[in-house]
């Protein structure tokens, strides 16, 4: 097994560990204030406690289940939208595979964040109008790497092979087309996850992220921004998590990848 490999389940594997103990188990309430303003780590308060006197252990491990929830979620819905737009673009005519090419061009140069403000002006602040921006944002890229996929699939002998055999499209799709573009996608939706995470961070920094009380890490960074000289532990642990987060992500793409080089070869 590839180190990268390993080592990016590891890292991953630490946040999911940390998410799932926190559904049924965590130190305080997270609405508990009794903690004092804060409180250095140590004693009752393993990390200590923020300006609203909370434990921020029991922060953490809620914006852990934030963190993988909207990249989880992010992906699944940037992974649906962007195959199927894909698979169509590439079977469709060439007028409107190249109409289709053009939307997907502007959607990816539409900004993440500008396009999370108008999904929140539509309905509001929240994990489901962050899931909703980043998932769009991101189908327009997971769209783009489908289309050239499905072409290149298409272009080979054996697609041609099975048409003549009498297969319908559906079947080739089924038999021929995502079994030979799902290693790609993997390693492409392993990298968007860790985007996905640090969008949902972002937008939490500028308030367009899960409203309080959610201890989702961008909002604990933006909360800690005035204290990090006096309590650097509220902006350095959620800091942390993330950068832990964002290169398991990456080194499990990179490990996807060696991997389904190895096969190829």
């Amino acid at each position: 097994m590839r180190k990268s490999f390993l080592t990016g389940c590891v890292l991953v594997g630490l946040v999911v560990v940390m998410a799932a103990v926190s559904l049924v188990w965590l130190p305080y309430d997270p609405a508990d204030t009794s903690g004092g303003r804060l409180a250095p780590p140590g004693g009752d308060h393993l990390l200590g406690t923020d300006k609203l006197g909370r434990d921020l252990l029991t922060q953490l491990m809620i914006g852990a289940r934030i963190a993988l929830a909207a990249g989880t979620g992010s992906v699944l819905l940037g992974g649906l939208l962007g195959v199927a737009a894909g698979l169509a673009a590439g079977f469709a005519t060439r007028w409107l595979d190249d109409a289709l090419a053009a939307v997907l061009d502007a959607l990816i140069a539409f900004p993440t964040l500008l396009l999370a403000m108008l999904v929140v002006a539509v309905r509001e602040a929240s994990l489901g109008s962050a899931i909703l921006a980043i998932g769009l944002a991101m189908s327009a890229v997971v769209a783009r790497l489908t289309r050239v996929l499905v072409k290149r699939v298409l272009s080979q002998d054996y697609i041609t092979a099975a048409r003549t055999s009498g297969s319908s499209w559906p079947r080739v799709i089924a038999e021929h087309v995502l079994p030979n573009i799902w290693p790609t996608l993997l390693v492409n939706l392993a990298l968007q996850l860790g985007l996905a995470v640090l969008a949902e961070a972002s937008l939490s920094y500028l308030g367009l992220g899960p409203p309080p009380p959610n201890a989702s890490w961008g909002r604990l960074l933006q909360e800690a921004q005035a204290t990090v000289l006096t309590a650097p532990v509220g902006a350095i642990a959620p800091g942390v998590l993330l950068v832990v987060l964002v290169i398991g992500a990456n080194l499990l793409a990179d490990g996807l990848r060696d991997l389904g080089g190895g096969r190829s070869r």
